[in-house]
């Protein structure tokens, strides 16, 4: 949960292992909110370390205490040897590939890990979650590789190059003198804070390293961006069916009540809103056509089923914050079946809740429904440019001079061309590859869920800035003595401060690039929300 005491005031989100939401996500991820860890949720850190140390000090084999990992399961680990035990945990799990991550995959990495940890279930001490709220506060991001999660027993080698960092090992980047961010080793950047590093105790590594945290952090931020996404395609196509003289009949509620789907209801709405008071719509709405094309009518069903499909991934990513993912997991005695293993006061249960796949499954149909937005979008284009459909006050390709200036003719190719790179993007929930011995025979492939995800919400977004671009040329076609709707006055008027009107022919990539800012910066929404 997110706290600001004043509008000066630096964010601050209390972590209690129960609230944390997407929106605190993107605050520490990407506007570097301060943590605090919540009072309650730190006494239930104590309760599962010392259910911990009972369980140890009983002799018992206790997976991820002291015994093997994954095939290894079944070999025990000698007292003497438990700590290094863990330390070699994170030096063999730690060894991914790829790029690293960046600062806001890290931080929520960083945010989602230390939440799962103070709910009380991992059995890690006070020391470690203290160190994990340190680093984001001061800005210690730990070099992540992004390859090499399965997604199940969780985001294992991302969650173990980051964990190396907490004993001084790995590497991290802080903040330099002048605001520049060097490179570190694990115990140099622990130092930047006056921190130690860590020797681990029993089931600590395994508990910094077993679950979703990479998915679910990646997952987070895509729930923001996608919901942005809808509102800015929302608001590019009541733009387009202005500009192409088209009808909002379409939103009429009576429509919309006898099929009852809550996005598309939504977002007919929505259009009505951003259209209303609109004297372009109503010049025409005695005119003999009978019906827009598909990709204006239906708006309301396309991007309606798309909003669905965000809510979607929303509501399991907002449990899944709030989960304790790894295992074992520790609890007391009297809230667990008695045939556990364990004590008389505390058990140990091994389970599986660090697979992926309640999110695996739901970020590939988020990829399928930006891949319908972005579609629908396109199309939307090419009715505004291709001079074979467009409208009669349109001219070629928008342009002032159609021949000797090209106009919005290629901006149209650059949409096709990334729903093409779309379109080719795979579902990975679909596949398996069983590891470690056949041990763990099934996995979730949820991190490159997410990641595949969040290429196609770039290039979708960049898909709807086209749109946006597009529609404010066509604009410029119009009777300027009719004024747009409330809405989309404000979409034409934000597009005009970042990108000009075109009357010859320029390179449009930095136009393009600054509307799909305005929508990924959420400025867009920004605006509308307070006109709307």
């Amino acid at each position: 949960m997110t706290d600001a005491s004043s509008d000066a005031a630096p964010e601050t989100v209390v972590v209690d292992g129960e609230s944390l939401t997407p929106e605190d996500v993107e605050a520490v991820a990407r506007r570097g909110a301060k943590v605090e860890i919540d009072e309650e949720a730190r006494a239930a850190v104590v309760a599962s370390r010392e259910r911990v140390a009972e369980i140890v000090e009983s002799g018992q084999a206790v997976y991820g205490l002291n015994t093997g990992f994954g095939q290894l399961v079944d070999t025990r680990i000698e007292e003497s040897e438990i700590e290094q035990l863990q330390t070699n945990l994170l030096r063999s799990h730690a060894s991914g590939a790829g790029r690293a991550l960046d600062t806001e995959e890290v931080r929520s990495l960083l945010l989602t890990r230390l939440n799962a940890l103070v709910k009380g279930y991992s059995g890690v001490r006070e020391i470690v979650v203290d160190h994990l709220a340190t680093m984001l506060n001061e800005r210690i991001h730990p070099v992540v590789r992004s390859r090499g999660s399965l997604g199940a027993s969780g985001d294992l080698a991302p969650l173990a190059h980051l964990a190396l960092v907490l004993i001084g090992e790995g590497e991290a980047t802080v903040s330099g003198e002048h605001g520049e961010r060097e490179r570190l080793s694990g115990a140099e950047a622990l130092a930047t804070a006056e921190l130690e590093p860590l020797t681990l105790a029993p089931k600590e590594g395994l508990a910094l390293i077993n679950g979703t945290q990479l998915t679910t952090g990646v997952a987070a931020l895509l729930v923001v961006d996608a919901e942005r996404l809808a509102e800015a395609a929302d608001a590019a196509g009541a733009l387009t069916t202005e500009v192409t003289m088209g009808t909002t009949a379409n939103c009429d509620p009576a429509i919309h009540r006898v099929r009852p789907h809550g996005g598309q209801a939504a977002v007919a709405e929505h259009i009505q809103e951003l259209t209303a008071n609109s004297e372009i719509v109503e010049s025409h709405a005695n005119c003999d056509r009978v019906q827009d094309a598909y990709s204006v009518r239906c708006l309301p069903q396309v991007h309606g089923a798309v909003r669905d499909a965000i809510e979607h991934l929303r509501e399991a990513v907002e449990i899944e914050l709030n989960s304790a993912t790894d295992n074992p997991l520790v609890f007391d005695a009297e809230n667990a079946d008695n045939r556990a293993t364990g004590t008389d006061d505390a058990v140990v249960i091994s389970g599986g809740n660090f697979h992926g796949e309640p999110l695996a499954l739901r970020l590939d149909y988020l990829v399928s429904a930006l891949t319908e937005l972005a579609a629908i979008s396109e199309r939307r284009v090419d009715r505004m440019v291709n001079p074979n459909i467009q409208e009669d006050h349109l001219p070629p390709f928008l342009a002032e001079d159609s021949g000797l200036n090209s106009g919005f003719m290629i901006p149209q190719y650059t949409a096709a061309s990334l729903i093409n790179e779309i379109r080719a993007t795979g579902r990975p929930s679909m596949d398996n590859t069983p590891v470690s011995g056949g041990q763990e025979d099934h996995v979730s492939m949820s991190a490159t869920s997410a990641f595949s995800a969040k290429s196609v919400l770039e290039n979708a977004r960049t898909v709807v800035a086209v749109e946006l671009l597009t529609g404010s040329q066509a604009s410029e076609f119009v009777d300027d003595s009719l004024a747009h709707g409330r809405g989309t006055s404000v979409v034409y008027e934000l597009v005009r401060e970042v990108s000009p009107p075109v009357t010859e022919d320029r390179s449009l990539d930095a136009d393009i690039e600054a509307v799909a800012e305005l929508v990924a910066t959420g400025l867009l929404e920004e605006r509308l929300d307070d006109v709307m």
